[in-house]
């Protein structure tokens, strides 16, 4: 019921525009002085409508349309890239807000002096993934580190992983029996946010050895539904890669975090500028982009992946 949802909304968007083209033709063949501005004003409408679905068009993969799993781990440079690691999240979570996609965080460890060592989080809106998945691979900081008593010029980095929500549990057939699962007490600042039961989730894929854990939820058996949520996209991941060998592009292969790997770059000294090195884009405003400024980068990235399959 869902799909269908989407697919009789995405319908009704194509035959309102044709609706709108037609109306403003007739308008405009009338020939009527009178009639100029309100036909600038539907003719501008009208750009503006099928520009929004060109850009939609390069969205078209299979999974482009549903939800996504964003994924932040720290990478090498310790303190400072636990603490880049978490201004990547706030980052990712000012864009959602921006789009108007809803977020669920679904696990996270804290670092052990600040910052965060990764987090999972749900992204719920349509085309979630279809953006998102431009920003899979290396994020690398150079600042003057907060955390340098010396105050020196730091480079830290952060792995960002993007994966689809597996909507079908027919896409990924998984055996109860290959799995192991753990419960524990989930960890907290102290307080009231110990949890006293073991409501912690840890399932580990034994023939792929993949492993998941989430502890945001009070509920063990929310914890566990989330949980087999995110094996199944990371399985989902690896059997789209067996499939077809053109998807490792599309998924990404698993890259080290650390020098030469980076797919962007945040410099905050000693000049100001974000660059991405796949596509050249970059902007010098970096704090409209560490709060969530992102689309410049998405659109650029999309743009350049038609051309290339073009080519």
């Amino acid at each position: 019921m869902k799909e269908i949802s989407s697919l009789k909304d995405e319908v009704e968007e194509w035959q309102t525009l044709r609706q709108n083209i037609s109306d403003t033709l007739e308008l405009a063949q009338l020939d009527d002085e009178s009639m100029t501005s309100e036909l600038e004003r539907e003719t501008k409408d009208i750009e503006r409508e099928v520009g929004k679905r060109e850009f939609e068009a390069k969205l078209s993969g299979p999974y482009d349309l549903g939800n996504a799993l964003l994924a932040i781990h720290a990478g090498a440079g310790g303190t400072d890239s636990q603490d880049w690691a978490e201004m990547l999240q706030r980052m990712y979570l000012r864009w959602t807000e921006r789009k108007g996609y809803s977020t669920d965080i679904l696990d996270l460890t804290a670092g052990e002096e600040a910052g965060i060592k990764s987090v999972t989080i749900s992204v719920e809106g349509r085309y979630a993934y279809g953006y998102l998945r431009s920003e899979k691979g290396v994020h690398r900081l150079v600042r003057l580190s907060p955390f340098d008593s010396a105050h020196r010029r730091h480079t830290s980095f952060a792995m960002v992983e993007i994966l689809p929500q597996v909507e079908k549990d027919s896409e990924v057939a998984i055996n109860q029996d290959d799995l192991r699962i753990d419960v524990f007490r989930s960890s907290g600042a102290g307080g009231q946010n110990v949890q006293k039961n073991a409501t912690a989730i840890r399932i580990t894929h034994l023939p792929t050895g993949i492993v998941v854990s989430c502890q945001n939820e009070r509920s063990q058996l929310q914890n566990k539904q989330n949980a087999m949520t995110v094996l199944r996209s990371r399985l989902l991941e690896i059997k789209q890669r067996e499939q077809d060998e053109k998807m490792a592009e599309l998924r990404g292969e698993y890259q080290k975090a650390e020098w030469g790997s980076q797919i962007r770059s945040y410099v905050l000294h000693p000049y100001q500028m974000v660059k991405d090195h796949r596509t050249d884009f970059e902007k010098g405003n970096t704090q409209a982009v560490l709060d969530g400024d992102l689309d410049g980068f998405i659109e650029a990235y999309l743009k350049s992946q038609v051309g290339a399959t073009q080519a």
